[in-house]
């Protein structure tokens, strides 16, 4: 067997096996993060994480399709371990820098859901203080 393909063969299992263990971490704990950005509709929430697993997956996976193509001829076991080590390492960097994309996204999502609440006053006005009727006039210093 050409050693190309063995590589082949090693670095879709180790790349798939990657990707879809980070999507299930990231849909898991996502999904409680998701529920708390969205103010507690579980039903949004899960319709949001699902898209966002699925969108992991189709770029993570394209990806590693993508770089499947050997640069140079494989002829010996170095030469396996050398062309997986570049390869898989260039995946792992993409793997994280779509989970940090995402966390980051996802944060700003929450703190903009943090400060809309915010803004709403806990306990409506109820009345005026001092003199003051419903308005008052600016008085001249």
């Amino acid at each position: 067997m050409d050693l190309t393909v063995v590589a082949y063969v090693v670095y879709l299992a180790i790349s798939i096996g990657l990707t879809v263990w980070v999507a299930r971490t990231l849909g898991r704990n996502g999904r409680i993060f998701l529920s708390d950005v969205l103010r507690g509709n579980e039903k949004l929430a899960d319709a949001v994480n699902h898209l966002l697993v699925v969108g992991f997956y189709l770029v993570n996976l394209g990806f590693v399709a993508l770089y499947l193509n050997a640069d140079n001829l494989i002829t010996d076991a170095r030469g396996i371990f050398e062309a997986l080590s570049v390869k898989l390492g260039v995946v792992l960097l993409v793997l994280g820098v779509m989970h940090l994309g995402n966390v980051w996204i996802l944060n700003k999502i929450r703190r903009r859901g943090i400060m809309e609440r915010e803004q709403v006053p806990p306990v409506p006005p109820q009345g005026f203080s001092g003199d003051q009727g419903a308005w008052a006039a600016p008085t001249g210093a």
